[in-house]
Formats: structure tokens, sequence, C-alpha cells
């Protein structure tokens, strides 16, 4: 039987981290736990946790500093979790490659809610099929994406979302479809998040991004990846 979920959290607040400890483990994750970014590290490459959720207003190396730190060298998911409530700061955090965002105080059920919805993600199945708009490869078999012959490094949440996009090449797709396809049905209608990672996507992917050719906008209804030709198998 695989291992459940380990999550590690990173706060200052001692308190906070054992609420975490206790509620998540409740709820069936393995938890661990660390008070700075150096812990937080060290327990990284020790463990390789399927999940991170980080404080971000932390002393010394605060939490977004450190899932920049931790993008350069894992691949692990990331969940902010602060005080902060404004939507500038929860865009900032999407923008700079957050998989979610909590605001505190949170509940604890929507807390594991969330850590499963980022976790699911990164499940699905390969399919053997190439999809090329304008100068973007993306073959959703070897699950990787080229601009005029180059990689494009691309995180598993802009993954999950081109490869909806590509494997329906050419359709308009709902958003409140691709919120839950992607983010899950706890998400149905927070567009914000789409928008944000939908422009995360055209930064990489568009020769002019505020004039995208590749992914389109159709207003009040969803997006569309526009597909050059047929697809390869």
């Amino acid at each position: 039987m695989a291992a459940e979920p380990l999550v590690l959290a990173v706060d200052d607040e001692r308190g906070i981290l054992r609420l975490i400890q206790i509620e998540l483990s409740e709820q069936g994750f393995r938890v661990i736990i660390a008070s700075n970014a150096e812990e937080a590290t060290k327990l990284a490459e020790q463990y390789r946790p399927d999940i991170a959720l980080f404080d971000i207003l932390m002393p010394g190396t605060d939490g977004i500093e450190l899932m920049r730190q931790f993008r350069e060298r894992w691949n692990t998911p990331v969940i902010l979790v602060t005080a902060r409530d404004r939507d500038s700061d929860k865009v900032r955090g999407l923008h700079l490659g957050a998989d979610d965002y909590v605001v505190k105080p949170f509940n604890p059920a929507e807390l594991g809610a969330r850590i499963h919805a980022v976790l699911r993600r990164g499940l699905g199945t390969a399919i053997e099929k190439t999809v090329r708009a304008g100068e973007v490869e993306v073959d959703l078999n070897k699950r990787t994406v080229t601009r005029s012959g180059a990689p494009v490094a691309i995180t598993r949440t802009e993954w999950l979302l081109l490869s909806h996009l590509a494997t329906n090449a050419s359709k308009v797709i709902l958003t409140r479809e691709l919120l839950v396809k992607v983010w899950g049905p706890e998400y149905l209608d927070d567009l914000q998040y789409l928008r944000v990672w939908v422009s995360r996507l055209r930064q990489k992917l568009e020769a002019d991004p505020r004039n995208p050719k590749i992914i389109k906008t159709h207003p009040g209804i969803g997006y569309s990846l526009q597909q050059d030709a047929d697809p390869v198998d």
C-alpha cells in the first residue's frame, strides 16, 4: 500500500505548526514541521515531501524566497499560508509560483481539501499526441513543451492547464470546466486563479502576451488553444 502524502509545514509560530500537525495527521497525512528556512531545507533533502506549506511572513528567509529556493532544486508543490488576505497578495503569490494560497485563520478541513486538490493535479494518464500552435509544440505523451525548438520550463500546474487545452485544441473550454479539471471542484468559482495561470502560460508561450495568438480568451465563456494543424500521433 502506498504511503500517505508527506506534508512539510514551515512557520515561525510553534502554535500554528502544532495545529497543522495535529489536524492534518487526523486527516491521514504524514506531517513534518520546521520553524525556519534552514530547517525546512534540511528536512526536504532528507525526506523529499510530497507538498509544502510555507508561511510568508517569517523572519530571515520568508516563505516566498524559500519557495524560490525550492523551485531551483525540487518540483515540490507549494501552498502559501499567511495572515494576509488582500487579493493583490494572493495574485503575487500565484505569479511567483505558488500552487495555492490559504489565509489564516484557516479551516483545517479546507486546508486538507486544498492539499488533496493540489496533489491531484500531478495525476493523470499520458495521451500519445503532439499539438502544434505557432512556434509552440506540446507533446502530451512525453509531457514536454518547446518553442521554436527550445524547451520551455513550466510548472506542474501550468502543464495541467496547458495539456487540458491542448487535448481539446481549437475547442473553447468553459472557465468552470478548466477550474474543476485543473484545480478541483473546490475552485469552481475562483476565476482569479485561472486568469493568473493563463497569464503565466502566455508569458512563456506567446511572442506578444498582450496580444495572444496561441491561448485565446473568449470573454464570458472560456479559453481555447489555437492549433495550427491536425495533431500528430
